[in-house]
């Protein structure tokens, strides 16, 4: 396993699913875990969780779609823990399951807002703070298969995850001879409050999805966690500006 003792470690989005796993894979490998979360109470229990272990989390409100948020957040990690090792950028919505027609105004700004103003707003804060330490820094996004390949019924959300890719790249080329190392992790459909909603929403998807994956399951929180954890790692410093495809084959055809 990957060591991040003494490292800090901020999350946005960490009051579930992949975040909450990432988190707490974190903790395990020895980070203090900073938790950025706008639903308080999911926040507030991946904390929980994580000193329940023995290890050190903060959490802090925060909306990725205000600027003034999260750079907010970015400066009570360094006023308390003096500087920034890892950003993970995880926050996002699934928006709403329809033609692209029959999407409105509304129903695309905020899956933009959040989507894509959360990692452009997030890598902006990180990076400024990143830049005045020798040793740089790690930032990973969290993109989508549908960041890669288009997705029928959720043109909005595929458009956010194809421009979370185009981020991810160029900051990477920008500031890759400063030792900031910046990857996306692009995962299929995995076990989330958010994939999990879809299913309620449209009861045959699951099993639509199953069979379109050739490894013929959905993706789990943990091995997402793990690949994560690999691009932010000292066993990791040659890899930047990639789009880690987690998608059980699903694109090697």
């Amino acid at each position: 396993m990957a060591d991040f003792t003494n490292q800090i470690v901020f999350i946005t989005g960490a009051g579930s699913g992949i975040g909450r796993t990432t988190a707490l894979a974190f903790a395990r490998a020895g980070a203090t875990v900073v938790v950025a979360e706008i639903n308080e109470a999911a926040g507030q229990d991946t904390v929980r969780q994580i000193q329940l272990t023995g290890n050190k989390s903060l959490f802090i409100a925060c909306d990725v779609s205000s600027a003034d948020q999260i750079h907010t957040a970015i400066q009570m990690v360094v006023d308390r823990y003096g500087r920034l090792d890892v950003g993970i950028n995880n926050a996002g919505i699934g928006g709403k399951y329809a033609r692209l027609t029959e999407q409105t105004q509304s129903d695309f700004e905020q899956l933009m807002a959040i989507n894509v103003g959360g990692v452009f707003y997030g890598m902006q804060a990180q990076i400024r703070q990143m830049l005045t330490q020798k040793e740089g820094g790690k930032i990973v996004n969290v993109s989508s298969i549908a960041g890669v390949r288009g997705m029928p019924m959720g043109a909005p959300y595929s458009a956010s995850k194809h421009a979370v890719l185009g981020l991810t790249k160029t900051a990477a080329l920008e500031y890759v001879r400063r030792h900031i190392r910046i990857n996306a992790v692009c995962p299929v459909y995995t076990h989330s409050a958010m994939v999990d909603e879809l299913f309620r929403e449209v009861p045959d998807m699951e099993e639509k999805m199953r069979r379109r994956i050739p490894i013929g399951r959905l993706g789990e929180p943990e091995e997402i966690a793990q690949a994560i954890l690999w691009l932010c790692s000292e066993e990791n410093t040659f890899v930047t500006g990639q789009a880690i495809q987690l998608d059980g084959g699903m694109t090697a055809g």
